[in-house]
């Protein structure tokens, strides 16, 4: 069903100025669009994409570098307006019952957006990845090759209330020589439109073309359907969001579709572990940012391992509801409340201060609860023998593997990506937190004197 589109007019100059209609919106809110006039607009859309791709692809880095300033500046300098198109979602939110954890990843504070500034300017301190070699060789034939990073062309990102994900993806995108279409949802449809007309004010100060960003939001669903349908015009699509959002691409598209995944994400106490370092991991990787995807959902502890009370003493302070299965329970102290938890439990990615938690009695326990339960995300080990790390390395399928540390760090940023897209946990292509290289593809350059094939 295509939903209504709302579109506010600028009146006035300045930071508290009125976000301007898109330049694609045509019609009224009053108006609904039929099917063939979204997929029409949609089009035009991405023809315009690629136009613009064509231009960015041309650009230097230099170039690209000034507009991810720009757009940094650009943040800062608006961010009043911003972050009032924020409060209006978050309000909306709140009045429909959104869930907490929701609530979390659609919410702009002056805080996040400077992490978005410091972001863009990570970016652009990155090295460029198109022109890369990849490799190369002169055949005995004379003929010299090179195969070299380019960028994608047109980037299609499909996601829900995650108005940084607009920012990330943007310059990602632009970093990578690329062009980028948006849908990032109703929830945060105020705080998006605000921030693509921020984004398309800063390219085109530096030269660079507005069209490099672009949303299809003000089509409602409908437009995020022909998004998906609009292949060959659009040259990979990747949803970010909820498993019934991705499976939800996936399952549509027929453009390219590169896959994130939710995250069930694991962490096994080894019994050598130690008691002070898995309270601190355990508090950070639940509690930090209990709503993303790099968050912990289910603990396994080794029967020998005399971390656990500690361990759930400090989780439930933290107020994390405990979902244990009958052995955990015997080995907590009464004092310490828990839930009875069940199938449902090791397969939810509760994205809420809430943690299952079950006993084993070896590394080979482990392993198999995780490969029964595991979206393939992340887990790790806190352990002090290094045989069982490398056994949990080596077994473990998962497109990050963490021994020692917090789950939190799968993260474009704190692996020195700048950004990322998305956590891929697909196997083609990319894998893992998707950042600057994972938005270029390949090209094969020959270079000859007159050579034929024989």
């Amino acid at each position: 069903m295509t939903e209504a589109l709302t579109h506010t007019t600028a009146a006035t100059s300045g930071d508290n100025a009125a976000v301007p209609a898109s330049p694609d919106a045509s019609v009224s809110a009053a108006v609904p669009l039929s099917t063939a006039d979204v997929e029409a607009a949609v089009h035009a859309i991405a023809d315009r994409s690629r136009h613009a791709a064509r231009r960015m692809a041309r650009a230097n880095r230099a170039w690209k570098d000034r507009g991810l300033r720009a757009i940094g500046a650009a943040l800062q300098e608006r961010k009043g307006l911003i972050l009032a198109a924020n409060a209006k979602d978050v309000a909306a939110g709140k009045a429909n019952g959104t869930s907490a954890a929701m609530l979390d990843r659609l919410t702009l504070t002056e805080a996040r957006i400077t992490g978005l500034v410091d972001a863009l300017d990570i970016l652009a301190n990155l090295p460029d990845p198109v022109g890369n070699v990849v490799r190369g060789q002169t055949l005995p034939n004379g003929l010299r090759l090179r195969q070299v990073n380019v960028p994608m062309g047109v980037v299609a990102a499909i996601y829900e209330a995650r108005p940084n994900v607009t920012v990330d993806i943007a310059g990602l995108a632009l970093k990578s020589g690329n062009a980028v279409i948006l849908r990032g949802g109703t929830a945060a449809g105020a705080t998006n439109e605000a921030l693509v007309h921020v984004l398309r004010e800063a390219l085109e100060s530096v030269g660079l073309p507005a069209d490099a960003v672009q949303t299809v939001d003000q089509y409602g669903r409908e437009g995020a359907n022909a998004l998906m349908r609009a292949r060959g015009r659009v040259d990979v699509l990747i949803p970010r969001g909820g498993r019934e959002l991705i499976q939800s691409v996936v399952t549509n598209a027929a453009v390219p579709v590169i896959e994130t995944g939710e995250g069930n994400v694991h962490i096994f106490i080894d019994e050598s572990a130690s008691e002070g370092m898995a309270v601190d991991i355990l508090l950070n990787a639940k509690t930090q940012r209990p709503s993303v995807c790099n968050t912990v959902e289910t603990l396994l502890v080794h029967s020998r391992s005399t971390a656990l009370p500690a361990v759930a003493a400090a989780l439930r302070a933290a107020g994390v509801t405990l979902h244990v299965d009958e052995r955990v329970r015997a080995a907590l102290p009464a004092s310490i409340e828990s839930e009875p938890a069940s199938d449902i439990d090791w397969a939810t990615e509760y994205m809420d201060l809430d943690l299952a938690v079950a006993m084993v009695d070896s590394l080979d326990d482990a392993v198999k609860h995780i490969r029964t339960w595991s979206t393939g995300h992340t887990e790790a080990i806190l352990t002090n023998n290094l045989a069982n790390a490398e056994r949990f390395i080596a077994e473990i399928d998962s497109a990050a593997v963490i021994v020692n540390a917090s789950t939190r760090f799968t993260d474009g940023g704190e692996l020195g990506l700048g950004a990322e897209v998305g956590i891929s946990t697909q196997k083609l292509h990319a894998r893992g937190p998707m950042g600057l290289t994972e938005l270029t593809t390949t090209k094969w350059i020959v270079q000859g004197e007159g050579q034929v094939r024989g």
